[in-house]
């Protein structure tokens, strides 16, 4: 055996590049940018022949000074070999001065040489180019008729997105339309009409949205999803079966419906009500397989039915719990006044909310605590939960973006005085755990136990717009209570303006006092009208 193991040596040698046979060959292609860039070098070149002469033979005299510091590769086994540090260039083979050593004379050019590599050059035509497009904008720095043409296609301006407008109603308590329509537009909706109980108009779904979150009169947002003519019950079937519920909610979510209507011929609301739930839950089962529960307390989609004399609509209640639940008042009182009334008769009495404004009947402070939130901009569905956060469509950080703007606009305080007071001490209780749940600070109403006839004005001028006792509650009230106030109102209250809602249609009379204004408006079942008086100073004479 020997000793001497055997060493081998594995080299690669690379594989030459094919060389070019003929001029006739076809030199290589490029595409994209490079070859955009070596058109413009080739076409610069060719109209200034002079200064790219000169730049060649310098750029060639560069080149053997590039390679001098090249190692140099054999041809049998692809191997490099280098010279020792300390031999001279000219020694090495691949200097400035190699050629002037070698027995053969000077190096040959690389065009010359059998075995060179494709020149990167690019060639003397320019490639074709698609012709420029007639609407694109010539560039000053890209050559035009005679040289190659760079196309640059023109951008079409971004088209924004169209959002999807709604057909809305808001329905209100009767007597307020005109006061809601006032308020759409300046909350800056389109197309708004007011109809009975109610008003239409026209929103996108950012626009839906806002409307639960800043109206203080509506009691709901109806979003139109369907209408059509019906003729009877299977009519009804057919429309609800039709709508794409599965955009809004699907069988996972609990539903309610309810119908209303007026003047319609069908002879059984009731009946309607359940065809057109048939018909919702089998468009679910149809869409998803399943159908959805029902709930009547609770739901997390709601549908309302609506029927006139030959259509029926279709609406998506988007805002859940009625409005008027503003999510503070806990304390009712005796006879509570709707959250969105209140705000109706603060709007009907023509109140600013930069001037002072008095309760003397105040009961758990609705009214005061209505005028709080106006004069100190707070939306009024700031902090209650909505329908439409329970529905498929609803866009988390578009809500969230709409509550922090709101909060943002909110006021530090008042700069005039709000009272109340009443002649009840549980009802100024309940009337301070209301401002408190409402996030007011206990200065901002001045609560207090007093008789409405012994309470002094909190200001030399403002306004009195109250709901005093009328009705069943007045039953247990002195008999001398409207005689004894108005008096009390003469001598103290000149320069204020008066606005009381009774159901009570002989209360001038009453009062001896005469009204500027009176609106009609229904609080719950009963028939009221708000009473406007303005009280001049020393204009009445003291009747004892």
């Amino acid at each position: 055996m020997n000793d001497s193991t055997t060493r081998k040596t594995l080299s690669l040698k690379k594989k030459a590049a094919p060389a070019r046979t003929g001029p006739d060959e076809e030199p290589r292609k490029r595409s994209g940018a490079r070859a955009r860039q070596a058109a413009l070098r080739e076409h610069a070149r060719q109209t200034r022949p002079e200064a790219d002469a000169g730049t060649e033979t310098q750029a060639e005299a560069r080149r053997p000074q590039a390679r001098a510091g090249k190692p140099a590769r054999t041809a049998d086994s692809g191997r490099t070999t280098r010279p020792k540090s300390g031999a001279p260039a000219r020694d090495r083979g691949d200097g400035p001065g190699a050629g002037r050593d070698r027995p053969d004379g000077p190096r040959k050019p690389r065009a010359d040489r059998p075995d060179a590599r494709p020149s990167r050059r690019p060639p003397p035509e320019a490639p074709a180019f698609p012709p420029r497009d007639a609407g694109a904008a010539p560039r000053a720095d890209i050559p035009d008729a005679d040289g190659p043409r760079i196309q640059r296609l023109p951008r079409a301006p971004r088209q924004p997105r169209r959002s999807e407008t709604f057909e809305v109603f808001a329905p209100c308590p009767h007597g307020l339309e005109e006061a809601l329509s006032l308020e759409l537009q300046a909350l800056g909706y389109e197309a708004v009409r007011a109809g009975r109980a109610g008003c239409h108009f026209q929103a996108d779904w950012a626009g839906v949205l806002r409307a639960n979150l800043y109206s203080r009169l509506a009691t709901r947002i109806l979003v139109q999803v369907a209408q059509a003519d019906v003729h009877d019950e299977d009519d009804i079937l057919a429309l609800a079966r039709d709508t794409e519920w599965e955009r809004w909610f699907g069988p996972e979510q609990s539903l309610r419906v309810d119908t209303s209507a007026i003047r319609s011929p069908m002879r059984s609301l009731q009946y309607c009500n359940l065809r057109a739930k048939d018909g919702i839950c089998d468009r679910l089962r149809e869409r998803e397989g399943a159908r959805p529960d029902i709930d009547t307390v609770r739901p997390d989609a709601r549908v309302h039915l609506f029927l006139d004399e030959r259509r029926a609509t279709l609406y998506l209640d988007v805002s859940g719990e009625s409005l008027f639940k503003r999510g503070w008042r806990l304390d009712k009182g005796e006879a509570p006044l709707r959250e969105n009334l209140a705000a109706g008769l603060l709007a009907l009495s023509d109140w600013p909310p930069d001037a002072p404004l008095l309760d003397p009947f105040c009961g758990s402070g609705t009214l005061l605590i209505e005028a709080a939130w106006i004069a100190l901009g707070v939306p009024p569905g700031i902090w209650r939960p909505f329908g439409f956060e329970r529905l498929r469509a609803h866009n988390v950080r578009l809500w969230r973006d709409l509550k922090e703007d709101a909060r943002a606009r909110i006021a530090p305080r008042l700069e005039q005085p709000l009272a109340g007071c009443d002649i009840h001490p549980g009802a100024i209780e309940a009337a301070r755990a209301n401002a408190e749940r409402a996030h007011l600070s206990p200065d901002t109403i001045r609560f207090e136990v007093c008789d409405a006839r012994r309470m002094s004005p909190p200001a030399e001028a403002g306004w009195i717009v109250t709901n005093p006792p009328y009705g069943e509650r007045l039953a247990d009230e002195d008999a001398d209570l409207w005689s004894e106030w108005a008096s009390w109102l003469k001598r103290h209250y000149g320069g204020w303006q008066l606005n009381v809602i009774t159901s009570d249609l002989d209360l001038p009379g009453r009062m001896r006092l005469k009204a500027r204004r009176r609106h009609p408006l229904h609080n719950g079942a009963l028939d009221c009208r708000l009473f406007q008086f303005e009280l001049v100073a020393a204009g009445y004479r003291d009747r004892t």
